[in-house]
């Protein structure tokens, strides 16, 4: 786990690529607004773009986000984007379900400003989005369906869809509803990643094992805990429960290869112990970093690490 030098970018032609920061609104496939950041590499035109799921309640303006975003750019360009309900994008958090629209959007939004080849990494609930997303939008099952686009949103059931059974199947007429709009959005196609990163993420829904984790589902799940999310925490959530559940993360992991992917956790980390990462390793080709004395997520993540992990996606 050696980092490569500070300021080393992966270079090719990029001649085509933006110059300078730049903010955009972007749009999902089901119509949300999302605010996204592109920073450039500071080190020269690279081909490598990093784009950076935040935590749950974090936004593309949080510190913890623009200090990784800094690092990050070290090495690579980076696209930071606030999740729907978070910051200045529009909509509710649905907690890491339809998240992984806001992903996939900002993901091609990264190809349109020139790079060639855009990796992910997330943070706790943008660590199972990143998850999740690549899946879908790439490895097996992706490779099944002939295209990198996804066959449905993750949520699990009976029905097939174009002939990937056995992969990914859909549950009602909404998960029919989201194929189209995937199918539909521009660019979709340029939306899968070629490399992921999940660090501090959870393994499987629902836990509820820790008093962190007691009282973000507390946040969630009540009407009054919702209110707190929308002012104290400046976190819009959706007040609906998930119709059908997605895709869990460790459902996920299987279906990312041959996509590189690298998981990340601390071992002090008071949200998700270390029976997460490890049964995410178990479940389908990866590297594991448990990490001696980190916490929980980008605000844990220090720049050592954050060097090391944009070093192993440039590698990737």
């Amino acid at each position: 786990m050696s980092s490569v030098a500070e300021g080393r970018c992966h270079h090719v032609d990029v001649s085509s690529i933006t110059d300078g920061p730049r903010r955009a609104t972007l749009r999902t496939s089901d119509g949300v607004r999302i605010e996204a950041l592109h920073q450039p590499c500071t080190a020269g035109k690279t081909d490598l773009a990093i784009v950076v799921a935040h935590g749950f309640t974090g936004s593309v303006d949080r510190p913890a986000v623009r200090r990784a975003a800094g690092v990050f750019a070290g090495r690579a360009g980076v696209v930071t984007f606030s999740f729907r309900g978070h910051g200045r994008s529009g909509g509710h958090s649905t907690v890491g379900d339809r998240e992984v629209l806001d992903l996939a959007a900002a993901v091609a939004w990264a190809r349109s400003l020139g790079y060639g080849r855009v990796v992910t990494v997330g943070f706790s609930m943008g660590g199972s989005v990143v998850l999740r997303h690549a899946a879908l939008y790439g490895g097996a099952a992706a490779q099944r369906a002939g295209e990198h686009t996804p066959e449905h949103e993750g949520r699990t059931g009976a029905r097939d869809v174009r002939g990937v059974r056995g992969v990914l199947d859909v549950h009602d007429a909404r998960d029919v509803r989201d194929v189209r709009e995937a199918r539909d959005v521009r660019g979709a196609r340029d939306a899968h990643t070629d490399a992921v990163a999940a660090v501090s993420a959870p393994a499987r829904w629902y836990y509820q094992g820790t008093a962190p984790m007691r009282r973000l589902h507390w946040v969630v799940t009540r009407p009054v805990g919702r209110l707190v999310g929308r002012y104290g925490l400046r976190t819009r959530i959706h007040h609906k429960d998930w119709d059908a559940v997605p895709l869990s993360p460790v459902e996920a992991v299987p279906l990312i290869a041959p996509t590189p992917l690298l998981i990340v956790h601390g071992d002090r980390d008071a949200y998700f112990p270390l029976d997460h990462p490890r049964m995410l390793a178990a479940a389908g080709p990866c590297e594991l970093w448990l990490e001696p004395g980190m916490g929980h997520a980008e605000n844990a993540a220090d720049d050592g690490l954050l060097g090391r992990l944009a070093d192993w996606l440039a590698r990737a």
